[in-house]
């Protein structure tokens, strides 16, 4: 199986690009070359060439997730399951060379090789925390402004299918996705409605979830998530928001599965988004766990998500 080692982008349509542009600016992207009038490419800080991309279309639709593969033969060993395209070179920017490939429910997958790794944009360095026992600021303050975070990476995607089981062995039998953590019914002890993945790149550290899979009776993208620098980076770009004039979706607060610091937000065409910071990171020795607690549980302070909220 090919080995996965970076969520690269996820791929949406929309009506409106300029309206889409101004959101994720706002929210911390930067507009990469190669945008025209029917695609718009967003970066982060980090090396991925890009990491949200929108197509121009009459209605919005989460169209699927791309994937970094490791080598070359990974996507010819893709290329050679069923259902999957040729390798093609890519006609996005930044080039490289992907494989095409549909998920049971049509959310398409692409693993990704090649592509031109951007130069990174420089960014403040995190604050150093001082806690009751660790003084770890000395002679030094805490100063910064109400601003757009400054987004490094796409971290994680969570995706709604009508089979867990079923699109579970489809991405098994693909990529070497290790479980972290099951979801299981509200007090039941059974069966498996939800997967946390993470990639296995062995002894590396790597986050706690790459991909969340959820059972659902309808089919697409929860939402995408994105990594900041620390939590003033959280704060402040919520208060910019505010002032930008969108409304939060579910606020500020702290997962229990992860242990993220997350503020979610929705964009103009109503896609949830998240801003994250201080994930937890394992490797592959890490042993999956189970949760069967509402959505409303799975924060451990902070806003508590709607019990309707994974639905």
């Amino acid at each position: 199986m090919a080995t996965a080692i970076d969520a690269a982008q996820v791929t949406y349509e929309a009506p409106d690009l300029e309206v889409m542009e101004e959101f994720l600016t706002a929210f911390g992207m930067t507009k990469v070359e190669g945008s025209d009038d029917r695609t718009l490419y967003m970066r982060g800080t980090g090396t991925q060439h890009h990491i949200h991309v929108t197509r121009k279309a009459e209605k919005q639709r989460f169209v699927g997730a791309s994937i970094e593969v490791a080598t070359r033969a990974d996507l010819d060993e893709l290329a050679a399951l069923p259902g999957s395209s040729p390798v093609c070179e890519s006609s996005e920017p930044g080039g490289g060379h992907e494989v095409a490939m549909t998920m049971p429910d049509g959310i398409e997958i692409r693993a990704i090789w090649g592509r031109a790794k951007a130069e990174p944009i420089q960014d403040r360095d995190p604050f150093v925390a001082n806690n009751i026992r660790d003084k770890n600021r000395v002679n030094s303050s805490v100063r910064v402004s109400t601003a757009p975070a400054t987004i490094a990476r796409l971290g994680h995607f969570v995706l709604h299918v009508r089979n867990h089981d079923e699109s579970m062995a489809w991405l098994s039998d693909r990529f070497n996705f290790l479980p972290s953590d099951y979801f299981l019914p509200p007090g039941e002890d059974g069966p498996i409605v939800g997967t946390f993945v993470r990639l296995d790149l062995g002894e590396q550290l790597v986050d706690h979830h790459f991909m969340l899979l959820l059972q659902s009776d309808w089919v697409g993208v929860h939402h995408s998530a994105y990594e900041v620098t620390d939590m003033d980076a959280v704060m402040t770009s919520h208060d910019h928001l505010l002032q930008e004039g969108y409304t939060p979706d579910v606020g500020v607060g702290r997962h229990l599965l992860g242990s993220q610091v997350f503020d979610y937000w929705k964009d103009p065409f109503g896609f949830r988004v998240e801003h994250y910071t201080d994930g937890d990171t394992v490797d592959a020795s890490y042993r999956p766990g189970k949760f069967n607690g509402t959505a409303s549980d799975t924060t451990q302070w902070g806003n508590r998500p709607p019990l309707e909220f994974f639905q």
